[in-house]
């Protein structure tokens, strides 16, 4: 029976003291790591996330390899969707592709709903694999959020400006909040297995978000994040929230009942607390500088520290996730420093 001996990331997820500042990496499993491509040779992203041992391996590297203080489970937001009638198919190099987009409310009234123990065994197989045999950090779960799983189901694919999306959301108010509803009734289900599988905390990646103005976020996305967050409240572990080039987002996270505001590198940690951000923050150095020469790293990793440790609920992370460039032992090289600068 695995057991965590290192709860550091959860306790700097409450805003407790801690002996280093945790760390972690968005994509930290697969993408750069040569035995990730070893394995992407023979199996497709879908084949490793349907085989609980080949998942778990893939989750467990970068612990073993980088020494960092929490796992995330590999898997992808599109995971759930094909649960509740969506066609999804990753494509390499173009990425999550949907061949029945939303178009009407009629559309959105033909999605089913999920039950994840039928659903995503797998899923919940590869959990309780990791937790009660392999991992001795907190794994975390996530679910990708309403807006972000919509701009794919609307566009039917990635986007660069969401404007099928948006005018779905402005034309279509009626459609619009029903899909929200019933997107979110999906995450609570979801992301509920998850933590009864055995997770010890949850990011919601609301990756796309940034694309909504402030006013807009609050009438059409705000109302259904409280609702999902507020549900999963009572589960009684940390809840995270993380979104790219949503800086101006942050107060109206912040204002959700969640644990942890995830900041990408556009907004310094300063800066976030002077906006009067008092719960714990994670991040947020800008994954294109772990291309660039370690004196470089440090420096600038050095200047996020010092900034996160001025107060407890710090958790080291990057803006965004690792790039399939980035070498390993840069990642090994930089947990190491992170630990040893932070240690009291």
């Amino acid at each position: 029976m695995s057991k965590i001996t290192n709860d550091t990331f959860l306790r700097a997820a409450k805003g407790e003291e801690t002996s280093h500042v945790p760390l972690w990496y968005m994509r930290q499993a697969g993408r750069s790591q040569p035995e990730y491509r070893a394995l992407k040779e023979k199996y497709s992203l879908f084949e490793i996330t349907h085989q609980p041992e080949i998942c778990a391996y893939v989750t467990r590297l970068p612990v073993e390899q980088y020494n960092v203080d929490a796992a995330i489970l590999y898997k992808d937001i599109m995971t759930p969707l094909p649960a509740i009638g969506v066609d999804v198919e990753i494509k390499s190099g173009i990425g999550p592709v949907i061949s029945n987009p939303i178009r009407s409310l009629k559309d959105v009234e033909a999605l089913g709903v999920i039950h994840p123990k039928d659903d995503v065994p797998y899923v919940l197989d590869t959990i309780k694999l990791l937790t009660t045999e392999q991992l001795t950090v907190p794994l975390i779960g996530f679910a990708g959020a309403p807006f972000t799983l919509a701009s794919y189901m609307i566009e039917g694919g990635p986007s660069k400006n969401y404007n099928k999306t948006k005018s779905f959301m402005y034309a279509e108010p009626k459609a619009w909040f029903a899909l929200m509803d019933k997107l979110a009734t999906m995450t609570i289900s979801y992301v509920k297995a998850q933590i009864e599988a055995g997770v010890s905390a949850i990011q919601i990646f609301d990756s796309w978000v940034g694309a909504l103005n402030v006013a807009d976020y609050r009438h059409y996305i705000k109302p259904v994040m409280h609702r999902i967050f507020t549900e999963l409240r009572s589960e009684g572990v940390p809840l995270i929230m993380f979104g790219v080039g949503a800086s101006h987002l942050a107060l109206e996270w912040h204002d959700l009942p969640l644990d942890v505001v995830g900041l990408d590198w556009r907004l310094q940690i300063n800066e976030a607390r002077d906006l009067g951000i008092t719960k714990s923050v994670q991040g947020n150095l800008d994954p294109a500088i772990l291309l660039a020469p370690w004196e470089v790293i440090e420096e600038r990793t050095k200047a996020i520290l010092d900034q996160g440790m001025k107060q407890p609920g710090y958790i080291f992370n990057l803006g965004h996730g690792v790039f399939p460039e980035v070498k390993p032992e840069t990642l090994k090289k930089l947990a190491t420093f992170v630990h040893e600068y932070t240690t009291k």
